[in-house]
């Protein structure tokens, strides 16, 4: 697994012309989850990986609260991004960081800036509480220009040989500190899930 997202075209500009002019992103509520549990089953293609991943995350007691944000259109959940607690193992401490994972979009409404959308509100509350530092898999095309780099050269290592370096994003925050390199850490359900990386195909 690449990515943990469903993106916007990366082709396209960061907020298309006419978007989703009625977007409202607001805090995910339990009334939600059955309305985010269709988006990300549609956006991944039916796969109840993603979903399951969002339900386990939204329960596991972590160092760091879950911040969990929906984008709704005339009161339509159409968009859900997930903040969850994972850790950086620098050598003065381990780190409390964030991983952004997963971000969906329903296909009808991809290509018009509502990820990017979710993706700034993500990033802006994650500045907010003061986390250091948010982590992702995804296309650099697309994370690019949404606020990450590429977390290899940058003094960051990732979990697992299977993540593709260039997949391998982080997004540093007002926060940061240049000491805060390392070793990015996962929280066990991304492993339960087996969402980390990428797998050989099956013939």
């Amino acid at each position: 697994m690449t990515s943990h997202d469903a993106l916007d075209d990366p082709a396209a500009s960061l907020i298309a012309p006419g978007a989703a002019a009625g977007l409202v992103i607001r805090q995910e509520t339990p009334d939600d989850h059955r309305a985010v549990r269709e988006v990300h089953t549609r956006a991944f293609g039916g796969s109840e990986r993603v979903p399951g991943l969002v339900e386990a995350l939204r329960v596991t007691e972590a160092a760091l609260a879950p911040m969990s944000f929906v984008g709704v259109v005339d009161d339509r959940v159409v968009g859900h991004v997930l903040l969850s607690a994972t850790r950086l193992d620098a050598p003065r401490r381990i780190v409390d960081v964030l991983s952004l994972s997963p971000l969906g979009v329903v296909p009808e409404f991809q290509g018009q800036g509502i990820g990017t959308r979710l993706v700034a509100h993500a990033l802006d509350a994650a500045d907010s509480r003061r986390v250091p530092l948010v982590f992702l898999e995804g296309s650099p095309l697309y994370y690019g220009t949404r606020g990450f780099q590429g977390a290899a050269a940058l003094g960051f290592r990732p979990p697992s040989l299977r993540i593709p370096e260039a997949a391998f994003q982080v997004a540093r925050l007002s926060a940061h500190e240049p000491w805060m390199t390392g070793t990015f850490v996962y929280s066990d359900v991304f492993w339960a899930f087996d969402c980390v990386g990428l797998r050989d195909s099956e013939d």
